[in-house]
């Protein structure tokens, strides 16, 4: 059982469900106004959209799986996704 549990936490696969659109992204970081939201806005225009972003996002998060994901963890993963 402790193998297929580990098994299935590696092969697990993290996605977004509803509206997540670029121009719903950028409202929230343009409302935001941080040097951080910012930062991601750039980032997202240089990018053209935010499919990478997304895609990018999703596959850090599993990564913390075992310690859990809440929206500290997020801006984080974020944060540094504007950075890189």
């Amino acid at each position: 059982m402790n193998e297929l549990a580990q098994y299935l936490v590696e092969n697990l696969i993290v996605d977004f469900e509803g509206e997540v659109t670029t121009d719903t992204v950028r409202a929230f970081l343009r409302k935001d106004g941080s040097s951080e939201s910012l930062a991601l806005l750039q980032k997202i225009i240089e990018e053209d959209g935010i499919d990478e972003l997304l895609i990018t996002l999703a596959d850090c998060l599993t990564s913390n799986l075992d310690t859990g994901i809440n929206p500290d963890v997020i801006r984080s993963h974020l944060t540094s996704y504007s950075e890189s």
